[in-house]
């Protein structure tokens, strides 16, 4: 269709024309036969024929209909003037320059490019097919280059990667610089996917300005390298701000990340939330929830149903009521990580089997919850055949050395040899060296000073004879300055005779009670005093315990 222009140049009329082979003349189809120019004079070489027009006024629209050969195709020119003669008498000029050129149809033009190999689109199909096909040679150059420096980039498929190996090859780089090595990237491919502007450096701006050492970066990074992938505002920061909401101090919180950096990768609202609720429940208290995390930052990944539920009701069956399992916790938090299937039943078996008494267990525990954790497999049998060996014990007595003082299964054998030896040179007979170890195990971990002053004030002050050390070797426990002494002192001013164990074991209001007798009644010698599983229940002082310490309590304190 073609528009056709007035003289005036004010109105446009469309047209339909029709071009045919074979120079046939334009034939009018109305009843005015004025002859029109052939379409030769045109310079087209194929005829045009108008099939109808009217004779029409300004605002009317003249049609032409035209047809089109599927080889040939006109590019016509036209220019109509009209004037009006009289009522109907219509004028029209017209020009009509073709410009002829070969044609194809659409399907035949399609065929052609196909097997031309190019595509039909106007929009450069071809150069997308280039594109794909240049990625893809980029892609396969990154990955040569890859497993030309040993990393295998099999898992890298469907990540978006660096388009050249320069690029590539500056993160590789930066990764070392960091300290990671080609099999930690191995471990973790997918941080190839980091950008190192984008990503690694304001992840690793925003760890150094919260304290994370630089000395503790590369294992903080082999732990958990997903966090370079992280964002700081959306996935870091809030953590952060939840963990300081625990009451976790700022100065402690590169700590908590560096013990524990997959916490940055929790979300808010559940296992975390979850995990401290449960332990405030069950007794906890909350002041010391910062303390506790600060320690053992790991129970904000443990979920409640699969691992501190079940812990703590396993703890309850064995005699330990829930308070003092939470004052264990608050205390002792790592307790948490031992696997009650493969680690905590398995032990509680051992110390049956090893002399320990089943309503006992519960005292061991309470006493020193390490040992549900240790490898008693392999200390217990160790432990005992040396002892066996030292002092001649039998399995009931290593049975109850171990109620008494369960750290004795982590006492090393050169310090147990020290004390048995001491003991010895104060006079003591092997066999009595055995009735005071069985008696009072801490004897092999005691301070040896301590027991040298006070062994040096049993003879030279207090005159007495060595069987009354060997009834009570737990005269060595107390202190001199601040018992031993003064109680003495006051025993001897009023005259009055008693055993060590009268004199010792009790409180110091229980000792000034005693002092007001004339007598001493029978009745209330007492024995060694037991451990007491109430004294983990009592009241908490207004200070919290659980406050972090980088001296913590461990296994050396015994050796």
């Amino acid at each position: 269709m073609f528009f056709l222009r007035s003289l005036s140049g004010n109105i446009r009329y469309p047209i339909h024309f029709h071009c045919r082979k074979f120079n046939q003349q334009l034939r009018p189809r109305s009843s005015d036969h004025r002859r029109f120019p052939s379409a030769d004079s045109f310079g087209c070489t194929e005829s045009m024929k108008i099939i109808g027009y009217n004779c029409i006024p300004k605002s009317s629209i003249l049609i032409v209909h035209h047809e089109l050969s599927s080889r040939m195709f006109c590019k016509p020119k036209l220019l109509v003037s009209s004037y009006y003669q009289k009522r109907n008498n219509f004028v029209t000029r017209l020009q009509c320059s073709v410009a002829s050129r070969p044609y194809a149809s659409s399907s035949d033009s399609a065929r052609s490019n196909k097997k031309q190999g190019k595509s039909s689109s106007l929009y450069g199909r071809a150069s997308l097919l280039e594109m794909k096909n240049e990625r893809i040679a980029n892609r396969a150059r990154v990955y040569e280059f890859l497993r030309s420096v040993g990393i295998e980039p099999n898992e890298l498929d469907g990540l978006e990667l660096p388009v050249t190996v320069d690029v590539m090859k500056e993160r590789v780089d930066f990764l070392h610089t960091l300290g990671l090595t080609i099999e930690d990237i191995n471990s973790y491919p997918l941080v190839l996917g980091c950008s190192v502007k984008k990503n690694m450096i304001p992840v690793l701006d925003y760890l150094g300005k919260l304290g994370v050492k630089r000395s503790n970066l590369t294992e903080f990074l082999r732990r958990y390298p997903q966090v370079l992938h992280a964002s700081v505002v959306v996935d870091l920061a809030p953590v952060v701000k939840y963990l300081e909401g625990m009451d976790i101090k700022p100065n402690d919180i590169p700590r908590v990340l560096e013990k524990y950096p997959e916490v940055l990768g929790y979300k808010l609202e559940g296992t975390m939330s979850t995990s401290v609720a449960y332990l405030v429940g069950i007794g906890v208290s909350r002041r010391e929830i910062g303390g506790l995390l600060t320690k053992y930052p790991e129970i904000l990944g443990m979920r409640v149903g699969r691992v501190i539920k079940p812990f703590v009701e396993y703890l309850e069956n064995l005699g330990i009521p829930t308070l003092a399992v939470a004052r264990l916790i608050e205390k002792r938090p790592h307790i948490l990580g031992f696997g009650l299937a493969d680690q905590i039943k398995p032990n509680v078996k051992l110390l049956t089997e090893f002399g320990v008494r089943e309503a006992s267990i519960s005292s061991v525990i309470a006493q020193y919850p390490e040992i549900i954790g240790l490898d008693l497999g392999l200390k217990l049998p160790k432990q005992q055949n040396f002892l066996a060996s030292l002092v001649d014990l039998t399995r009931e007595d290593f049975g109850k050395l171990i109620e008494k003082m369960p750290q004795i299964v982590s006492l090393s054998s050169a310090a147990v040899v020290k004390h048995v030896d001491f003991l010895k040179s104060c006079g003591f007979s092997e066999k009595q060296v055995k009735k005071m170890v069985v008696g009072c195990p801490q004897l092999l971990a005691l301070n040896m000073d301590i027991m040298k002053l006070n062994f040096d004030y049993f003879q030279g002050k207090m005159g007495r004879e060595l069987d009354e050390l060997v009834d009570f070797p737990a005269f060595f426990t107390y202190g001199l300055e601040s018992t031993i002494r003064p109680r003495h002192q006051m025993v001897a001013k009023k005259g009055l005779k008693c055993s060590l164990a009268w004199l010792l074991n009790c409180s110091d209001v229980k000792f000034e009670q005693r002092m007001k007798y004339d007598t001493i009644d029978i009745d209330e010698m007492e024995d060694e005093s037991s451990f007491d599983m109430n004294t983990l229940m009592e009241p908490r002082n207004s200070e919290s315990d659980s406050d972090y310490d980088d001296d913590e309590d461990s296994d050396e304190e015994y050796l």
